[in-house]
């Protein structure tokens, strides 16, 4: 697992309250249209990206300054634009249809039996019902490779494309990448279709002008208009490979896969996302930019899936606090707080504490920027990455695994339940206002640490003290202070002495927080 412990902003935390994907069912395409407000198998890769003699992608010539219309753009690229129907299947409980009625008539008698001795029935037969959802996608490739969204695909059992003039067509899924939100499609009648290529995003400008295309609602072959807001936004913890390109053409509930053209017709971004507080569009679209659909494509088509690389560890950002207690200056990075056992970062020589500034030569920034320059190393390749360990830089050859199809099903140790406090027979260090208990065996296997592992239980917080204010409460674990071992309560009154004998007012320390270790700072300058 390469994980992130982003500080997300409050409205990206949640991508069902202000964050939408962009499909759309046919229920809310119908309510739409009524005024209601609402809110596998694999293929031969074709040479999509090197196209054969004579199949060329549409192509037309921009206009200097503001075109008068965009008609002519839309006219040339409609005919590689389709609308995305799925039908996927689930299991249902038959008591969903008598909800309502259970909560008309909550309390009368007997109906809390008869409600029970429904549920235990339909745990033993539940139903299967049918469920239809909208998207849109394109054409790349003349025999028949579409592009579309993950999530307007999840799960399908039946797949169907309507082409601009209404022609239905099958298809089969040739690919999906959840990670980026990418799937490749690819229609299963044999033919000759009108296609686009991918542009260059990072030709665009803000303020340059784009056209999306798309499903709206199920309203096929719309098409909106707007300019390029912003480029390089996060959008949230569940996209850690993606800068979205920000539009302000019009996209919603159905626009999911589609295309956004620059007005050369090349396709610079493929429509995911938007913000919204009332789910509709409100002018804050996001796209996945073209070249990383470009590079995600080729893999799901040639593979039908995206290996990137794996070092098994989990990063923060390396913020300012955390470099001053450290000695650091000006240092742009990420800090390694954990690594899994027997994970490539661990054969690699990586280890807690490191602070990794560069891969292959490539600047880190902070744990995002990580995340992705690890991403896009090849499985089981050496590679070079510069660190900070102890104060001193060094280089460290590495070679990484192919990241899982689920790094977060690996995970260390849990804290157990029965940590969460401790009997207060410890040591105060009245400067930090905590108390602590030094590990034992006893006490390690009760936590869950491994074997080996030595750590300083808190067990007791001063009220506003250093500590509380850092977050630390009672039952989590102190691993290390100023990146040397925690082993007992005189190790950590000795780092103490050092930060304050080295002129620094912070100390860093490791701390085990349930199945999760990160680093928090301790403003000394507040301390008794």
């Amino acid at each position: 697992m390469l994980a992130h412990m982003p500080n997300t902003g409050k409205f990206f935390s949640d991508l069902e309250t202000g964050m939408k994907t962009i499909g759309i069912s046919r229920q809310a395409m119908v309510a739409a249209l009524v005024g209601v407000a609402m809110v596998g198998s694999f293929s031969l890769a074709p040479q999509i990206f090197s196209p054969e003699a004579g199949a060329q992608p549409i192509q037309i010539e921009a206009p200097r300054g503001a075109p008068l219309s965009f008609a002519d753009l839309i006219e040339q690229v409609e005919p590689a634009v389709v609308s995305v129907n799925v039908t996927t299947e689930r299991e249902v409980g038959r008591m969903a249809d008598m909800q309502e009625f259970f909560e008309q008539f909550r309390g009368m008698p007997g109906l809390d039996e008869f409600m029970e001795q429904r549920r235990q029935e339909e745990e033993e037969e539940p139903e299967t019902r049918e469920g239809r959802s909208l998207g849109s996608g394109f054409f790349i490739s003349k025999d028949g490779y579409i592009v579309t969204n993950n999530h307007v695909v999840d799960g399908a059992t039946a797949i169907q494309v309507v082409l601009k003039d209404g022609t239905e067509l099958d298809a089969e899924l040739v690919g999906t990448d959840a990670q980026t939100d990418l799937a490749v499609l690819r229609v299963t009648e044999p033919g000759e279709y009108r296609f686009v290529s991918f542009g260059d995003s990072h030709t665009m400008r803000k303020g340059d002008w784009v056209v999306a295309l798309g499903n709206p609602f199920g309203l096929g072959g719309t098409a909106t208009a707007g300019i390029l807001s912003a480029d390089g936004r996060e959008i949230g913890p569940d996209s850690p490979y993606t800068d979205f390109l920000q539009i302000d053409a019009s996209i919603n509930r159905g626009n999911s896969g589609g295309p956004t053209f620059d007005l050369n017709g090349n396709v610079i971004g493929v429509n995911t996302a938007i913000f919204s507080p009332t789910g509709g569009s409100v002018g804050i679209g996001f796209a996945i930019p073209a070249e990383l659909a470009s590079e995600v494509t080729k893999s799901l088509i040639k593979d039908g899936k995206v290996s990137r690389g794996w070092l098994g560890v989990a990063i923060q950002d390396l913020t300012d606090d955390m470099a001053e207690a450290q000695g650091i200056k000006d240092a742009k990075g990420a800090i390694i707080a954990d690594v899994t056992n027997g994970s490539p970062a661990e054969k690699g020589g990586l280890a807690r504490g490191d602070i990794i500034l560069s891969v292959n030569g490539d600047k880190v920034t902070d744990a995002t920027s990580t995340t992705r320059l690890v991403g896009k190393l090849i499985a089981n390749t050496q590679n070079k990455f510069e660190i900070i360990r102890g104060g001193k830089k060094q280089t460290l050859n590495v070679t990484v695994g192919e990241r899982p199809s689920n790094p977060n099903a690996i995970v260390e140790p849990a804290l157990s339940s029965s940590a969460t406090t401790a009997p207060d027979t410890g040591k105060e260090v009245k400067e930090v206002g905590a108390t602590f208990e030094k590990m034992d065996d006893e006490l390690r296997t009760r936590l869950g640490l491994r074997a080996g592992e030595n750590g300083l239980l808190v067990s007791g917080i001063t009220k506003d003290g250093v500590m509380e204010e850092a977050g630390i409460q009672e039952g989590m674990v102190i691993l290390e202070v100023n990146n040397k071992p925690a082993t007992s309560v005189e190790a950590f009154r000795k780092a103490i002495t050092d930060a304050k004998n080295a002129k620094r007012t912070k100390i860093l320390i490791a701390v085990r927080i349930g199945q999760i270790t990160n680093y928090r700072t301790i403003d000394l300058s507040d301390a008794e």
